[in-house]
């Protein structure tokens, strides 16, 4: 944990970064992006998800390359200023739908099949990460899938590393636990894996 900075960013801290560069983070234009969303796609077991929940949905640029996999994905943000990109940018795509959410105070109704916590958990302190997990694991049903993957080095203004998130999860894959570990890929700049619901 971070100890300078011990609470989880809210829609403040992404407005205001979204206000400042329209892509922040390079979802549209990186060629790293592009890999990850490549090997997050290539990772998941199944070829189609009847009902699909996207934590922290931001410009979309994910969104759109998973929708064809879904019967209906969920697309979820704490940023109206993220949410109005991804609205454009999935505005052809019927099975999509877009919401503005404060993960973990509000959490939508399941089951889903597949959720992604993607580049999100280390904006969450590590009380908020396990309120969030425990909503998660609630709304997939036995075989529902979870996919995660987040950048590892550590960022001054983030309460926990994506490895911190990774762990958090995979401790929970021992005997007992609620999650099977399906895979995992370490990259040189993050970390991937997919666990399923017990």
């Amino acid at each position: 944990m971070n100890e300078n900075q011990p609470n989880s960013l809210g829609g403040s801290y992404f407005d205001d970064v979204y206000r400042a560069n329209s892509d922040p983070w390079g979802f549209e234009t990186s060629p790293y992006e592009h890999a990850k969303y490549a090997a997050s796609l290539g990772a998941l077991p199944r070829a189609h998800y009847p009902r699909a929940f996207e934590i922290g949905c931001s410009l979309g640029v994910f969104t759109a390359q998973l929708a064809p996999r879904c019967g209906q994905l969920l697309g979820v943000d704490v940023s109206a200023e993220a949410l109005a990109q991804a609205r454009r940018r999935c505005a052809d795509l019927p099975q999509v739908t877009l919401q503005q959410m404060q993960l973990p105070d509000e959490f939508p109704t399941g089951p889903f099949d597949l959720i992604t916590l993607c580049e999100v958990g280390y904006y969450w302190n590590l009380a908020d990460l396990a309120r969030a997990a425990d909503r998660i694991a609630g709304a997939l049903p036995t075989g529902g899938q979870l996919l995660l993957v987040h950048w590892t080095a550590p960022v001054h203004d983030y309460p926990l590393t994506g490895d911190e998130v990774h762990e958090f999860f995979l401790e929970k894959t021992g005997p007992g636990g609620p999650w099977a570990h399906l895979g995992g890929q370490r990259h040189p700049q993050y970390r991937l894996d997919v666990l399923e619901k017990r």
